[in-house]
């Protein structure tokens, strides 16, 4: 199994751009949202506990979370944490409005960071690894710790395998020049 700075470097090589890594910041938690609400619907009991598929996919997803870092895990964890519980209200609405809700979000999300890949001018991450789709929300994580000062350890070696951020121009030749 990689390890943080592994997965992390492998996502970050397809996001220096720093619009494409902003369009990510609003993206990626409208999509993790809304994929919460949508597996917050079916709801069943599992050895006399409510079960939901979201609940079952944010325990694995923490699970996978704290393997790679302890730090990170937690503060995932406790984000998955909160959407379930802004999912819940959601779930509980009409199909129309749950549905509306769910894939709206979804929806608008994608298009997002589509833009944002746009600016890049590379495909997103999950196109040649899927684990990609569990990676980015650790990645927005992982660059909002980085402005705050946090885990320069971390930010230290995705910039040395990665290269660092900046803003591509996209008037100008592939070198750069």
């Amino acid at each position: 199994m990689k390890n943080l700075n592994q997965h992390l470097s492998q996502y970050a090589a397809y996001h220096r751009d720093k619009r494409n890594i902003a369009t990510h910041f609003v993206g990626i938690p409208m999509i993790v949202f809304a994929v919460i609400i949508l597996l917050s619907r079916p709801a069943f009991d599992l050895f006399g506990l409510p079960m939901t598929p979201a609940l079952i996919v944010t325990m694995l997803t923490t699970v996978f979370y704290l393997k790679l870092d302890m730090r990170f895990g937690i503060a995932m964890g406790i984000i998955l944490l909160a959407g379930l519980v802004g999912a819940k209200p959601i779930a509980l609405m009409s199909t129309a409005g749950w549905l509306t809700w769910g894939v709206g979000l979804f929806v608008v999300g994608w298009i997002i960071q589509f833009i944002g890949h746009y600016y890049e001018g590379k495909k997103p991450a999950f196109v040649d690894d899927l684990v990609g789709l569990v990676i980015g929300p650790l990645f927005v994580l992982a660059e909002f710790g980085f402005m705050l000062g946090l885990r320069k350890e971390v930010e230290t070696a995705i910039v040395k395998s990665a290269g660092p951020t900046l803003i591509k121009d996209k008037s100008l030749p592939a070198s750069g020049l």
